[in-house]
């Protein structure tokens, strides 16, 4: 029908370019007419009116309404046909034309509704044949594929996988088996290393603890050898006053005087002795010491402690110890004991080397407070500072020195995430180690 329509109108437009005027000319109108094609053909005027015809005139209309296309199918004599109208606007004319139908192709309607509906259910059963394919061989393998690897990212050690029908999946499979088995392996491997890792650090925990512990002995063995001296004179004036005591001849008031000045020195003695033995017993049956690093101390108190442990110390009192570490500092977070041995191997290794002065100052900077201890002597040579912090190194002569002193001091104050480090020449001219912990 479409088909129909076009030539229609191509006719009534070669019609109506002609320049005259289709209802005056019936031999244009004649000259249209075909076999098989065009069976009947008229023009209308203006007002719808027929006036002129061509061929099988009874299927025409004798009118027509003006100006407005239109087509219809209708029945000749001749069997199925369509009737067509076109209407010229610049002329205001109208041209009707009955064309026929093949009648050899009407008959294939019908079957080409058959072929439509038989390949339509065709490939509605390959559709649903290529679903359940589909689920059958590729969806399910995957979805147990999965649930698998679910089930081992919850914590299963196997992969629980059924077998498949086809080959490729039953590679993954087995690849994903082979895959399992060796992350198992690898697994197992990495718990045992860090089985191992574990026993290491606790040696490694032990081993620090007992450099420590040894250092820290070694500091009670200095301040022992320089306390010898200062008890000697208590006890010797001790031991003279027994002696006129025990020789009799002496007033009651003489006596009294005796014994308080043995009490005296007595006390004296105790006291050096209590804080030797305070220092050296400090952390004796306490919680580990990685736990009391979390403690706060304050600096202050700690740098007097420590001062008044060395003013025993017979190469101390020739120096001058300046102290100008204020009161008002914000407290450190290190164990009191793990504190006083850091500042008491700085002071110490100060007083080997300083000619004549030594100062221990501090000050808050930040979430930190810096410590420095700087002495006059002549600082610390460039062969050695750059191992200085490292166990066994040492500027002493052999037998003066462990070499372990610096290297513990570093570990205490790592431990307690803080730092400690040689600093550049101070105002004394010498060697300045600063420390550095965090507040708390």
């Amino acid at each position: 029908m479409d088909a129909a329509q076009d030539v229609g109108r191509s006719v009534a437009g070669a019609l109506f370019r002609s320049g005259r005027k289709v209802s005056e000319s019936p031999a244009l109108l004649d000259g249209q007419l075909s076999a098989g094609g065009i069976s009947a053909i008229a023009a209308f005027d203006s007002g719808g009116n027929r006036t002129a015809a061509a061929g099988m005139v009874a299927l025409l209309p004798t009118r027509v309404e003006p100006g407005k296309d239109l087509t219809l199918r209708t029945t000749g004599a001749e069997g199925r046909a369509l009737l067509i109208v076109v209407a010229d606007p610049a002329n205001s004319e109208s041209v009707a034309m009955i064309l026929e139908l093949d009648p050899t192709q009407l008959p294939e309607a019908p079957l080409v509704g058959l072929v439509a509906l038989y390949t339509g259910v065709v490939a509605l059963a390959l559709l649903v044949f290529a679903y359940f394919a589909m689920t059958r061989l590729v969806v399910q393998p995957i979805e147990a594929i999965s649930r698998g690897a679910s089930r081992i990212a919850g914590g299963g050690n196997t992969l629980e996988v059924p077998a498949s029908r086809t080959k490729e999946f039953g590679e993954l499979s087995d690849s994903l088996q082979t895959m399992l088995a060796r992350l198992m392996a690898k697994e197992a491997l990495l718990l045992s290393k860090i089985a191992e890792l574990e026993r290491i650090t606790r040696e490694l925990r032990d081993a620090q603890e007992s450099i420590v512990r040894a250092e820290r002995l070694a500091s009670v063995g200095r301040l022992a050898a320089g306390i010898a001296h200062e008890i000697g004179n208590p006890i010797a004036a001790i031991l003279g006053f027994e002696e006129l005591l025990l020789d009799g001849g002496l007033e009651r008031e003489e006596e009294r005087d005796f014994l308080q000045r043995m009490k005296k020195e007595t006390d004296r003695v105790h006291r050096v002795l209590r804080d030797l033995l305070d220092f050296a017993r400090t952390g004796q049956g306490s919680p580990d010491s990685a736990t009391r690093l979390g403690e706060s101390t304050d600096v202050a108190s700690n740098v007097e402690t420590v001062l008044a442990l060395l003013r025993p110390q017979r190469k101390l009192q020739d120096l001058s110890v300046e102290n100008t570490v204020p009161h008002d500092l914000p407290r450190v977070k290190l164990a009191s004991e793990r504190l006083q041995q850091v500042l008491l191997n700085l002071l110490i290794n100060a007083g080997d080397a300083a000619h004549g002065r030594i100062r221990i100052g501090a000050e808050a900077r930040g979430q930190c407070v810096l410590i420095t201890v700087e002495d006059d002597g002549p600082g610390i040579s460039n062969t050695i500072r750059d191992r200085l912090f490292e166990p066994f190194a040492t500027t002493k002569d052999v037998g003066e020195g462990t070499g372990l002193g610096l290297a513990v001091c570093r570990g205490i104050v790592e431990r307690a995430q803080g730092s400690i480090l040689l600093g550049s020449a101070g105002q004394l001219g010498g060697a300045v180690f600063i420390v550095e912990l965090p507040t708390g």
